[in-house]
């Protein structure tokens, strides 16, 4: 089986972000990169990409954009296109913002058949709405119909201007029902306060999935003692560059207590199906 990252992060550069962001980034990187700007910089280049996979033995990653200016760094879909470009390894998922677009819909449309996406990321805690918010019910409509899945960021994120009550996995699961053939992703599996709500909408919705992006390995099986049992329907993601080294995250989910065919399916199987990948 292949090794998939379904999660790793992009920005645009320059960069376009508010202070508050880039003086967290810069605490927060620091000891890598020296600042957050340091590290744009160094990573404006698909091949730079294909060089992080290459040294954690990963076959492809989802690059995500993201279109959240009042609470983190843009990465257009322009970026992140660019950056995929002419390179299959990197997998281009496309973000929209149902406050700054006119016809979401018809955006995610043009970006897929013309552009090449391959799925959307969508920021509830960044952008301020609730993932079941009718607003967003014509892009799920559209996502069912180009049969590309949808991801949710979830959870709590530290970043001084999100807001924790839109990180509710459980909004989810009306779009899960509203939308049966809909691949619809927790992204984070709803870390640390709704952890029990993912793994139950994975459990009970054939169309939900977890990805564990952020989780640190090593304390998997504390959160979701049971993982085993939903091994079919959870994805890995390092959440590059927020986690010190995406191959560090692979040895420590490697070193679990989980049988193997049940660590391909997580490391990239369950990816592979959903994507299509070799």
């Amino acid at each position: 089986m292949p090794v998939v990252d379904f999660h790793i992060h992009a920005y645009d550069w320059p960069i376009s972000a508010p202070a508050s962001f880039v003086e967290f980034m810069d605490r927060e990187m620091a000891g890598a990169y020296g600042s957050f700007a340091k590290f744009v910089e160094r990573y404006t280049t698909g091949a730079a990409y294909e060089r992080v996979l290459d040294e954690a033995g990963v076959d492809y990653g989802v690059i995500l954009a993201e279109l959240a200016p009042i609470t983190s760094a843009i990465a257009s879909n322009e970026t992140v296109e660019r950056l995929c470009a002419g390179r299959p390894r990197l997998i281009p998922f496309a973000s929209i913002n149902p406050y700054l677009v006119e016809n979401p819909a018809r955006e995610l449309e043009r970006l897929v058949r013309e552009r090449g996406f391959r799925g959307l990321k969508l920021y509830p805690t960044y952008n301020y709405f609730y993932p079941n918010d009718a607003l967003l019910y014509p892009v799920y409509a559209k996502a069912e119909e180009l049969r590309i899945p949808v991801k949710w960021h979830t959870g709590t994120s530290t970043f001084p201007a999100s807001r924790l009550k839109y990180g509710d996995p459980v909004h989810i699961d009306d779009v899960a029902v509203d939308f049966p053939d809909l691949v619809a992703i927790i992204t984070h599996s709803g870390r640390p306060l709704w952890y029990d709500t993912a793994y139950t909408l994975a459990r009970m919705r054939k169309n939900v999935y977890m990805e564990i992006a952020g989780l640190p390995p090593k304390r998997l099986l504390d959160y979701f003692p049971d993982l085993e049992r939903v091994s079919d329907k959870v994805l890995f993601g390092s959440d590059w560059p927020s986690v010190p080294t995406m191959k560090g995250n692979l040895e420590a989910l490697r070193a679990l207590p989980l049988s193997d065919g049940a660590k391909e399916r997580i490391l990239g199987g369950n990816a592979a199906r959903l994507l299509s990948l070799a």
